[in-house]
Parts: C-alpha cells; sequence; structure tokens
C-alpha cells in the first residue's frame, strides 16, 4: 500500500464521536512527522466515503477556512462533539489509535 491508502485506513478507524489529530494519524498510517500531507491525502476525501470530518489540527482544532470549516463542524457536532472555545474537547472525543494494523 501507498501512503493516501495508509492514511485513508488510518482514518476509516475513527469512531463515530470520537475525532484524531493530523499528527496521530500521520502516526497511526505509520508516517510520523507528516501531518501536513494528511491533510493533502484527505483532500476530496469526502467523495471516497472517508469520515474526514473527524480529523482535525493540534488542539482540536478547524484548520479549514470559512464554510468549509464550518460544515465540518456542524458535522462534528451532528456526531456529539462539544467544542470548548473553539476547539473539539479532546478530552473527552480524542481517539486514541491503537497498534498500527498490519
Amino acid at each position: 500500500m501507498g501512503y493516501f491508502e495508509d492514511v485513508q485506513r488510518a482514518v476509516r478507524r475513527i469512531p463515530r464521536g470520537k475525532v484524531a489529530t493530523y499528527g496521530s494519524v500521520a502516526r497511526s498510517a505509520g508516517y510520523p512527522g507528516t501531518a501536513r500531507q494528511v491533510a493533502w491525502a484527505l483532500r476530496g476525501a469526502s467523495g471516497l466515503g472517508l469520515p474526514w470530518q473527524r480529523v482535525l489540527g493540534r488542539g482540536g482544532r478547524i484548520l479549514l477556512p470559512g464554510e468549509a470549516g464550518l460544515h465540518q463542524r456542524f458535522l462534528l457536532e451532528l456526531e456529539g462533539i462539544r467544542f470548548k472555545n473553539g476547539r473539539a474537547d479532546l478530552s473527552r472525543h480524542e481517539y486514541i489509535f491503537s497498534q498500527r494494523p498490519s
């Protein structure tokens, strides 16, 4: 498998009502230090049926600008994600990846 497929497989593991950061997705996929590339790999992911909205920036921040960011927050709130001071409440909703699947 390649980078995009590994990232997509990691994102599919994030359950409804949980979120992960770009960095934790990168580590789970086996590519630590590539958080920015995770964002690139998820471009257009909604057409693939990936739960792209569950991936956030460090500290639970939505990084998408304007309407796209508002749409992401709306989707997360539909899943029960709560926000504090404009950030997803990671203490309550962060998904901790277990060991990388083989």
